[in-house]
């Protein structure tokens, strides 16, 4: 079994993370897979990598969250049951034990090697932050479904696990991107409505805080139609856009430049 992982590093102490953007099995899977395509990209972030290309260290996953979910504990990372998968039955048969045991592997190995990163980050500039972007569903109901704005952000962040030594700089981030716009409109930004954070970013933020944080970026999928999972690539691109412009924040808040 092979999970796909893209790593892109730069002279930086920010980090862009995807983790949930991919599609693709692995050629041993796809005789058990039981769901179709849709079914799959109607629960995978697609074009979370494209906001996560950004001037920072990238780390992206082309494998599909359904043939290893790392943003899940070790336990819960293959779907093989329904209640862990949305209600979805995900598989054809029972998957083998092998294949069960090399996934559960990787799971390790992958977390280990983020690990690792941050620990060399912190290393050599003191200090991280990591960008772990996602999306959300909106429209479960279907494809008509209006989108309720009152309990559903366009952005929701999920801070609840970052140490509070970070809050002047989520606090700062929250008002640089309240300010900017998506469709002419000021940006509806929240924390921890739809989501607090998940695995990754409670397994860092639980053992580096006290040098960075991890906040996970949920963007609302109405910059994507979720049902066909065809792209509004301007709204895409007003979305990756936000977070260009927020950088300045992190960058300002450290020093980062004047270290430069």
């Amino acid at each position: 079994m092979v999970t796909k992982v893209h790593i892109q590093k730069v002279d930086s102490p920010f980090w862009a993370f995807a983790i949930h953007d991919g599609h693709q099995l692995d050629p041993k899977l796809t005789s058990y897979i039981n769901l179709d395509e849709n079914d799959r990209l109607r629960e995978e972030d697609p074009y979370t990598a494209i906001m996560a290309e950004l001037p920072m260290n990238q780390f992206i996953i082309g494998s599909s969250r359904f043939q290893l979910d790392l943003n899940r504990k070790i336990s819960d990372a293959i779907y093989l049951k329904p209640e862990q998968a949305w209600g979805l039955t995900v598989w054809k048969e029972k998957l083998p034990a092998e294949i069960i045991q090399n996934l559960y592997e990787e799971h390790t190995l992958i977390h280990n090697q983020i690990e690792e990163l941050i620990q060399q980050t912190i290393q050599k500039f003191g200090y991280f932050v990591l960008y772990d972007i996602h999306s959300y569903n909106c429209k479960r109901d279907g494809p008509s479904q209006p989108i309720n704005k009152k309990t559903d952000p366009e952005i929701n962040l999920g801070t609840k696990y970052i140490d509070s030594r970070w809050n002047d700089l989520i606090q700062k981030l929250i008002i640089c991107i309240s300010q900017d716009k998506l469709d002419k409109e000021t940006v509806d930004v929240r924390e921890n409505i739809k989501f607090k954070g998940g695995y990754l970013n409670q397994t860092i933020n639980k053992k580096y805080g006290e040098k960075g944080c991890v906040i996970s970026f949920e963007f609302r999928k109405d910059f994507m139609d979720e049902w066909t999972a065809i792209p509004d690539l301007q709204r895409v691109t007003a979305c990756k856009q936000v977070l260009l412009n927020s950088i300045g924040v992190l960058k300002k808040h450290f020093g980062y430049d004047r270290e430069k």
